[in-house]
């Protein structure tokens, strides 16, 4: 049976992490340096990275660093940095901001030679990370990766966890009728984007909360058939409220980069068991370019 070229996306992700580590010496001199007031900019699944990257950086102490929807970047900020992430190297919002900026500038991107290239005052290009499919899934994991090793984290570990994490059998969770996905911390960004790819993929209807948040308002669509999934370690005695409403509480001891992967399996096997192309979403193109103002 062929696969996707999500599907196979998916898999190839331990690779191209291990390769991004590797890739880490040529590349470090661009990334931000401790102590520096850093944004990251980018837009839907990379504004979600951005999150996390954001979350990562200042919780180890290496500067206040903060993150946005690269539409919603505020100009009067002053930044020593600016990180824009682009998988295409094309994405409209990311392009205007760039050549607006007054602080020093570097892209992430899967297409080094695109027109982010001449707005961007240096590349980091990931290529062998680009991606066929619409839906996004390695080029955004692959760039966080990159950036954790720059912050010192092991990344041949994660990339262990992940292939424990494509061995799984996720079959259980694709009975479910609603997914709710909790984070904290830096993990908030990858709950928000297992959201969205389910979304995405399979017309799905998920969600995502700060964990703790979650009994604010949100646990009340919690009930038989729903899951509550949580990437990292849940908030003390979460899972045993969830568990009170009937619904199934999701998590486990892998690195959360890797839960990430499984969720993106989940929405791939919700999208192919609803009859759907997971690579080419309804309504969603590779890039969004908007015409010239």
């Amino acid at each position: 049976m062929t696969r996707t070229h999500v599907e196979a996306e998916i898999a190839s992700q331990p690779s191209t992490w291990r390769e991004a580590a590797a890739l880490l010496p040529e590349v470090e001199g661009l990334l931000p340096r401790a102590g520096e007031r850093v944004a990251v900019v980018g837009c839907g699944t990379s504004w979600f990275m951005a999150m996390a990257y954001a979350g990562l950086r200042e919780g180890a102490g290496q500067g206040e660093t903060d993150a946005f929807t690269a539409s919603e970047f505020p100009s009067g900020r002053r930044y020593d940095r600016v990180v824009a992430i682009t998988r295409s190297g094309t994405t409209t919002e990311v392009l205007r901001l760039l050549a607006a900026v007054e602080a020093p500038t570097v892209a992430i991107t899967g297409v080094p030679e695109e027109q982010v290239k001449d707005v961007a005052d240096a590349i980091v290009g990931l290529p062998f990370a680009d991606e066929e499919s619409v839906v996004q899934t390695r080029f955004a994991t692959t760039t966080l990766a990159l950036l954790r090793a720059h912050l010192g984290h092991d990344i041949e570990a994660v990339a262990a966890d992940a292939e424990q994490a494509l061995a799984a059998d996720v079959g259980a969770h694709l009975d479910a009728e609603q997914i709710s996905f909790v984070g904290q911390g830096w993990t908030i960004g990858l709950a928000q984007e297992a959201a969205l790819k389910t979304r995405e993929a399979a017309q799905f209807w998920a969600e995502a909360y700060p964990a703790m948040d979650y009994r604010h308002g949100p646990i009340s669509i919690a009930e038989p058939g729903r899951l509550v999934w949580s990437f990292g370690e849940p908030p003390e005695g979460l899972r045993e409220q969830v568990a009170a409403t009937g619904a199934t509480f999701v998590t486990d001891d892998l690195d959360p980069l890797a839960q990430l992967v499984l969720a993106q399996r989940v929405a791939v096997g919700l999208s192919l068991g609803r009859g759907l192309d997971p690579d080419r979403p309804r309504h969603l193109t590779r890039a969004v370019e908007l015409p010239d103002r």
